[in-house]
């Protein structure tokens, strides 16, 4: 063992308990207090799951987990044991990764735009490898930082046929330009970067991707720089029946790494997949605080009829301030699950989802249809691993929701077995991916219309 997780770090779950159950404890306990706090379970096996399945369909692929997506403490601690690295987007998230032993060497400082500090603080704990797009940013890390090894970012609007994008990175008419600013400088850049979201399911933009990476690894070993490094970015999908989709993927991303970048070709490769890993695996409770009742005008009704319709307003103890922050992120709003199942008999109702009361803006969903529900009721969210954790207690105002770590007894043997190393032989990558987690379903799923994010954020 690495020594980064031990079974004092989650709870055990032995065969037959799921984490239905850890949650139905929990509730059981929180619904005898007053102050009921939101709060998540996590299927730490889950996540062994998925990192098993990304060896398995993309061998060559090493991956680093985006810091940003989920830096709770059980999943840095899970991804390092299992061998994954870490991308960092600053130097608190650098700090939290090092002080759980993660050492500097698989660290990648992967925000392209970086604060002189941070640089400096980058250097002086050992993180070398970095990214850049631009000359400002090159010439802070030739001051800061001089044996940092660079990524050169090239952005989607590089790629033919790729739609606009707001995300970082260079075109591929600057490339050359800032591969020889680089060479002055005496920077060394050991490879290229590219994050093509949701569009790496896209076969044909991720092969024009690898192929316009291809094209600057020429360049900039024309010019003298030793490039053996290409990152292919994120945008792997996380939700629990994404492991088909994986395989699909993986076929294309496969592919282009054979022709543009073959075995022997002395380039690694690795990837930055976040809401692959961790967005099954969390699941979170909230307590309903408040309810209001605000009559539903419509056109062309009397003021009796009118009367009789309303829309009910749930405030929860959390919201985009905190747990649903992951709807600033361009994430669907989650469907919320009953935590006890509703009369038959009882009317549904037009119903509206808010955050704490006193934020007029905290709006988490719309358009829902709900049955009639009551101050202390719990709902329960899954798909709630990715962008659901501000660092920020500014952001938050208050306390984090506690999380509760699980993981089965198969999953950890796993864990053991492998020890953050690929499997080595075919019966172990066949093996992969049988069930690990101790997943579940809840009995009760709402009837939701369209559900509306926030007015003004998606």
């Amino acid at each position: 063992m690495n020594g980064y997780l031990n079974e004092s770090n989650f709870l055990m779950v032995e065969e037959g308990f799921t984490t239905r159950d850890l949650l139905e404890n929990l509730l059981g306990e929180l619904c005898q207090e007053s102050d009921q706090q939101a709060f998540f379970v996590a299927d730490l096996g889950d996540i062994v799951k998925k990192h098993l399945c990304f060896l398995k369909a993309l061998p060559r692929v090493k991956p680093y987990f985006p810091v940003k997506c989920n830096g709770s403490e059980g999943v840095i601690r899970l991804l390092a044991e299992l061998g994954a690295g870490f991308a960092c987007a600053n130097k608190a998230e650098i700090t939290r990764v090092q002080n759980l032993g993660v050492p500097a060497d698989r660290i990648f400082y992967s925000s392209p735009c970086k604060q002189v500090a941070h640089i400096r603080y980058a250097a002086s704990h050992g993180v070398r490898l970095m990214a850049f797009d631009n000359e400002v940013e090159l010439s802070k890390v030739a001051r800061s930082h001089p044996r940092a090894r660079m990524l050169l970012g090239i952005t989607a609007d590089s790629i033919p046929c790729a739609h606009p994008s707001m995300t970082f990175g260079t075109t591929l008419k600057s490339c050359r330009h800032l591969l020889e600013t680089a060479k002055e400088q005496a920077v060394e850049v050991v490879g290229i970067s590219f994050h093509l979201g949701s569009r790496v399911l896209e076969p044909q933009a991720l092969a024009q991707a690898v192929a316009a990476a291809q094209l600057v690894f020429d360049v900039g070993t024309e010019l003298g720089h030793h490039m053996n490094l290409l990152d292919i970015g994120g945008g792997f999908p996380g939700t629990e029946d994404t492991t088909a989709l994986l395989e699909e993927m993986a076929v294309g991303i496969n592919s282009a790494l054979d022709l543009y970048f073959p075995e022997g070709s002395g380039v690694d490769i690795v990837a930055r997949p976040g809401r692959y890993y961790v967005t099954s695996a969390f699941t979170l409770a909230v307590s309903i605080t408040a309810l209001e009742e605000i009559p539903m005008e419509q056109p062309g009704s009397d003021e009796e009829e009118c009367g009789s319709k309303k829309n009910l307003v749930y405030h929860l103890s959390d919201g985009i301030y905190g747990a649903f922050s992951c709807l600033l992120f361009d994430s669907p709003c989650p469907r919320p699950r009953l935590h006890k199942r509703p009369c038959p008999e009882h009317p549904w109702h037009s119903s509206s989802l808010r955050g704490p009361p006193g934020h007029a803006e905290d709006r988490i969903a719309d358009g829902l249809e709900l049955p009639q529900l009551h101050v202390g009721d719990w709902l329960v969210f899954g798909n709630m691993g990715a962008y659901t954790m501000p660092t920020s207690p500014l952001l938050t105002g208050g306390p984090q929701p506690h999380v509760t770590y699980a993981m089965s007894r198969m999953a950890w043997k796993a864990v053991q077995l492998f020890q953050g190393k690929p499997p080595q032989t075919e019966e172990d990558r066949e093996s992969l991916c049988t069930p690990l987690s101790c997943g579940w379903e809840m009995a009760e799923t709402l009837c939701v219309t369209p559900v509306f994010a926030p007015a003004g954020i998606i």
